[in-house]
């Protein structure tokens, strides 16, 4: 199956189901919409996955690992053996996303899709190599457009791997040294908006190394000029093997009708990519927070979401996707739990 051939299965939400939803959201023993985000967040579940009386969904964060090429040009506080050390410290559950993934209970599954590091037969590690690291993306594109096709396809199998399995809610993570330059670059180029806006300070650069990153993205983007009507050349020539990745996983789980929340600032430039090759994408997505990056305001705005939380978080991994996941769970348990005036002989509003 084709990436085009993907995008044509993916359907609208079902309206109608929301507003059934939001109906015995309505008749539940609370004053009217007293229960704000959470009511929309469990009426939206109920459209998205056409389920009137969900069960709390089992849930999965995948964290996709790769390197960039572009660190060689000094854009990253941190070296770029940092990503297979990071990616170690996942399995060994040491990392943020892991304690938070098992406070909201739901799994973590860590993927090697493109780091600069032979891993061998690491228990738990999802081998889905596409390339050992982008290319420097101030000098050559980032990628092949069969490469970028391929990290996609990748993210839609393992999208469809997990439905089939009985998953039910998916959220997005990443690592990968120098990430917020391709994301940056993603975000200028699929909405148009200045470079300097949408270019932050990524894992703690001063402000003379952001203005270098801002050099760096300006300057890959005037040689690749890429096309934002086609987001598979905006990924190919500046963008990052996980975030093709989370870009196909968003696809995936639209197409199997799964709704998917998003994390930071790479997750929102992965869903650029997927709603530019599907705009019905975004009617799945959910927005778990705003990251400090200043790109990552732009991303929201441009897809028109409004994130759960704000907590100043700028880690990446799947963070404050698990937040957002729990989040949800308790919106599903209020929406079917919770007694209605009739169920629970309360007197309704004069």
């Amino acid at each position: 199956m084709s990436i085009q051939d993907l995008c044509r299965r993916i359907q609208p939400v079902d309206a109608t189901l929301r507003g059934k939803a939001q109906a015995r959201l309505d008749r539940l023993t609370k004053p009217l919409g007293s229960l704000g985000r959470l009511e929309e967040l469990a009426a939206s579940y109920v459209a998205i996955t056409g389920e009137l009386k969900p069960n709390v969904p089992r849930g999965v964060v995948f964290t996709f690992a790769a390197d960039h090429g572009v660190t060689l040009e000094g854009v990253s506080a941190y070296p770029r053996e940092v990503t297979p050390q990071m990616v170690l410290n996942f399995l060994r559950g040491g990392a943020g996303v892991n304690v938070l993934a098992k406070h909201a209970g739901v799994d973590v599954r860590v993927v090697d899709i493109g780091v600069d590091y032979e891993f061998g037969a690491v228990p738990g590690l999802l081998a889905r190599k596409v390339m050992k690291g982008t290319n420097n993306l101030a000098v050559e594109s980032a990628m092949t457009r069969s490469q970028a096709e391929q990290a996609v396809m990748i993210g839609v199998e393992l999208a469809t791997e997990v439905v089939r399995e009985g998953i039910g809610l998916i959220g997005t993570g990443e690592m990968g040294i120098g990430n917020t330059t391709s994301s940056a670059a993603i975000t200028a180029a699929m909405t148009g908006r200045p470079v300097a806006d949408v270019t932050g300070c990524g894992t703690g650069i001063d402000e003379s190394s952001r203005r270098h990153k801002i050099a760096v993205i300006e300057r890959a983007l005037e040689l690749h000029r890429p096309d934002m009507m086609d987001p598979l050349d905006v990924l190919r020539k500046v963008g990052g093997l996980e975030i093709a990745g989370l870009a196909g996983l968003i696809l995936g789980a639209a197409a199997a009708r799964v709704p998917v929340v998003l994390d930071g600032f790479i997750a929102g430039a992965a869903a650029l990519i997927a709603v530019g090759l599907q705009p019905l994408c975004r009617e799945y997505l959910i927005a778990s927070h705003r990251s400090v990056e200043q790109g990552h305001r732009v991303v929201l705005d441009h897809l028109r979401l409004k994130p759960l939380l704000d907590l100043d978080l700028r880690l990446g991994e799947g963070t404050g996707a698990c937040l957002g996941m729990d989040l949800v769970c308790a919106a599903i348990k209020i929406y079917t739990e919770m007694a209605t005036f009739d169920e629970a002989g309360v007197s309704d509003k004069v």
